[in-house]
Protein backbone atom coordinates (compact mmCIF):
# COMPACT_ATOMS: atom_id res chain seq x y z
CA UNK A 1 0.00 0.00 0.00
CA UNK A 2 1.25 3.62 -0.94
CA UNK A 3 1.71 6.20 2.06
CA UNK A 4 0.88 9.51 1.90
CA UNK A 5 4.41 10.47 2.11
CA UNK A 6 4.75 8.10 -0.99
CA UNK A 7 2.37 9.47 -3.01
CA UNK A 8 3.66 13.20 -2.34
CA UNK A 9 6.45 12.65 -3.91
CA UNK A 10 5.26 11.13 -6.75
CA UNK A 11 2.87 13.70 -7.69
CA UNK A 12 5.97 16.20 -7.50
CA UNK A 13 7.78 14.26 -9.56
CA UNK A 14 4.55 13.90 -11.75
CA UNK A 15 3.86 17.91 -11.87
CA UNK A 16 7.75 18.60 -12.33
CA UNK A 17 7.54 16.53 -15.82
CA UNK A 18 4.10 18.05 -16.71
CA UNK A 19 5.99 21.44 -16.80
CA UNK A 20 9.44 19.99 -18.18
CA UNK A 21 11.88 18.97 -15.49
CA UNK A 22 13.12 15.79 -14.97
CA UNK A 23 14.85 14.76 -11.75
CA UNK A 24 17.96 14.19 -14.43
CA UNK A 25 17.67 18.17 -15.52
CA UNK A 26 18.00 19.03 -11.76
CA UNK A 27 20.88 16.24 -11.33
CA UNK A 28 22.57 17.87 -14.24
CA UNK A 29 22.63 20.93 -12.31
CA UNK A 30 23.64 19.44 -8.68
CA UNK A 31 27.20 18.19 -11.16
CA UNK A 32 27.40 21.73 -12.05
CA UNK A 33 27.48 23.36 -8.63
CA UNK A 34 29.86 20.86 -7.28
CA UNK A 35 31.91 19.30 -10.28
CA UNK A 36 34.67 21.49 -8.48
CA UNK A 37 34.06 20.22 -5.40
CA UNK A 38 33.26 16.47 -5.76
CA UNK A 39 35.71 15.43 -8.64
CA UNK A 40 34.37 12.24 -9.23
CA UNK A 41 30.53 12.89 -8.50
CA UNK A 42 28.96 10.41 -10.54
CA UNK A 43 25.09 11.12 -11.85
CA UNK A 44 23.61 8.35 -10.04
CA UNK A 45 25.16 10.27 -6.53
CA UNK A 46 23.57 13.19 -8.10
CA UNK A 47 20.26 11.97 -8.95
CA UNK A 48 19.94 9.82 -5.45
CA UNK A 49 21.03 13.08 -3.80
CA UNK A 50 17.95 15.31 -5.40
CA UNK A 51 15.60 11.87 -4.96
CA UNK A 52 16.58 12.32 -1.14
CA UNK A 53 15.75 16.13 -1.14
CA UNK A 54 12.12 15.62 -2.65
CA UNK A 55 11.46 13.12 -0.11
CA UNK A 56 11.44 15.61 2.23
CA UNK A 57 7.82 17.01 3.16
CA UNK A 58 8.63 20.25 3.06
CA UNK A 59 10.05 20.37 0.09
CA UNK A 60 7.07 18.79 -1.48
CA UNK A 61 4.30 21.24 -0.05
CA UNK A 62 6.77 24.15 -1.28
CA UNK A 63 6.63 22.19 -5.12
CA UNK A 64 3.23 21.72 -5.05
CA UNK A 65 2.33 25.23 -3.73
CA UNK A 66 4.49 26.92 -5.97
CA UNK A 67 3.92 24.84 -9.53
CA UNK A 68 0.24 25.49 -8.51
CA UNK A 69 0.34 29.09 -8.37
CA UNK A 70 2.45 29.36 -11.79
CA UNK A 71 -0.45 27.03 -13.19
CA UNK A 72 -3.15 29.37 -12.18
CA UNK A 73 -1.53 32.35 -13.02
CA UNK A 74 -0.93 30.67 -16.53
CA UNK A 75 -4.62 29.93 -16.87
CA UNK A 76 -5.19 34.08 -15.52
CA UNK A 77 -7.26 32.62 -12.83
CA UNK A 78 -5.27 35.21 -10.07
CA UNK A 79 -6.87 37.67 -8.60
CA UNK A 80 -5.05 41.32 -9.49
CA UNK A 81 -2.06 42.71 -9.32
CA UNK A 82 -1.01 39.25 -8.28
CA UNK A 83 -1.95 38.09 -11.53
CA UNK A 84 0.15 40.36 -13.57
CA UNK A 85 3.32 40.14 -10.99
CA UNK A 86 3.18 36.62 -11.23
CA UNK A 87 2.64 36.97 -14.99
CA UNK A 88 5.98 39.56 -15.00
CA UNK A 89 7.80 37.64 -12.82
CA UNK A 90 8.62 41.11 -11.35
CA UNK A 91 12.24 41.51 -9.83
CA UNK A 92 10.93 42.48 -6.72
CA UNK A 93 7.97 40.37 -5.62
CA UNK A 94 10.41 38.45 -3.85
CA UNK A 95 8.07 35.10 -2.48
CA UNK A 96 9.07 33.07 -5.01
CA UNK A 97 12.68 33.60 -3.82
CA UNK A 98 11.56 33.12 0.59
CA UNK A 99 9.54 29.60 -0.83
CA UNK A 100 12.90 28.44 -2.00
CA UNK A 101 14.92 29.61 0.82
CA UNK A 102 12.57 26.87 2.49
CA UNK A 103 13.73 24.54 0.64
CA UNK A 104 17.77 25.67 0.81
CA UNK A 105 17.08 25.63 4.11
CA UNK A 106 17.38 21.95 4.42
CA UNK A 107 20.47 21.55 4.51
CA UNK A 108 22.05 24.56 5.80
CA UNK A 109 24.14 27.50 5.05
CA UNK A 110 25.87 26.43 2.13
CA UNK A 111 22.66 25.73 0.69
CA UNK A 112 21.81 29.76 0.83
CA UNK A 113 25.02 30.24 -1.31
CA UNK A 114 24.65 27.02 -3.88
CA UNK A 115 21.03 28.79 -4.40
CA UNK A 116 22.63 32.34 -4.73
CA UNK A 117 24.93 31.44 -7.30
CA UNK A 118 23.28 29.24 -9.48
CA UNK A 119 19.87 31.52 -8.99
CA UNK A 120 22.19 34.30 -10.56
CA UNK A 121 24.16 31.90 -13.12
CA UNK A 122 20.74 30.19 -14.07
CA UNK A 123 22.40 26.98 -15.85
CA UNK A 124 20.99 24.35 -18.10
CA UNK A 125 16.82 23.51 -17.16
CA UNK A 126 17.16 27.04 -14.56
CA UNK A 127 17.67 28.46 -18.46
CA UNK A 128 14.73 27.23 -20.50
CA UNK A 129 12.38 27.63 -17.34
CA UNK A 130 13.59 31.31 -17.40
CA UNK A 131 13.33 32.08 -20.60
CA UNK A 132 9.84 33.92 -20.14
CA UNK A 133 8.24 32.93 -23.13
CA UNK A 134 4.56 33.92 -24.17
CA UNK A 135 1.59 32.13 -21.85
CA UNK A 136 4.24 30.09 -19.93
CA UNK A 137 4.82 31.13 -16.02
CA UNK A 138 7.77 29.49 -13.96
CA UNK A 139 7.94 32.17 -11.81
CA UNK A 140 7.68 29.74 -8.64
CA UNK A 141 9.57 26.32 -10.84
CA UNK A 142 12.65 27.64 -11.63
CA UNK A 143 13.55 28.66 -7.91
CA UNK A 144 11.89 25.68 -6.72
CA UNK A 145 14.20 23.96 -8.78
CA UNK A 146 17.18 25.86 -8.40
CA UNK A 147 16.80 25.52 -4.55
CA UNK A 148 16.18 21.74 -4.78
CA UNK A 149 19.33 21.18 -6.66
CA UNK A 150 21.31 23.81 -4.00
CA UNK A 151 20.03 21.45 -1.32
CA UNK A 152 21.44 17.99 -3.07
CA UNK A 153 24.67 20.03 -3.42
CA UNK A 154 24.67 20.33 -0.26
CA UNK A 155 23.62 17.39 0.88
CA UNK A 156 26.48 15.97 -0.86
CA UNK A 157 29.00 18.38 0.42
CA UNK A 158 27.99 17.55 4.24
CA UNK A 159 28.44 14.00 3.12
CA UNK A 160 32.34 15.01 1.94
CA UNK A 161 33.66 17.44 4.33
CA UNK A 162 36.84 16.52 3.29
CA UNK A 163 36.58 17.61 0.26
CA UNK A 164 35.83 21.15 1.30
CA UNK A 165 38.45 22.90 2.44
CA UNK A 166 42.00 22.71 1.68
CA UNK A 167 43.06 22.30 5.12
CA UNK A 168 42.18 20.46 7.85
CA UNK A 169 41.63 22.38 10.74
CA UNK A 170 41.40 19.38 13.13
CA UNK A 171 44.45 17.62 11.74
CA UNK A 172 46.79 17.38 14.65
CA UNK A 173 50.10 16.90 13.51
Amino acid sequence: METEHSILYRHVIELLAQRGVTIADIADLVIFLQRDYIRDLTTAEALKSVEMVLRKREVQNAMITGIQLDILAEEGKLEEPLQTILAHDEGLYGVDEIMALSIVNVYGSIGFTNYGYIDKVKPGILAKLNAHEPGIIHTFLDDLVGATAAAAASRLAHAHPELEDDVDIFKTE
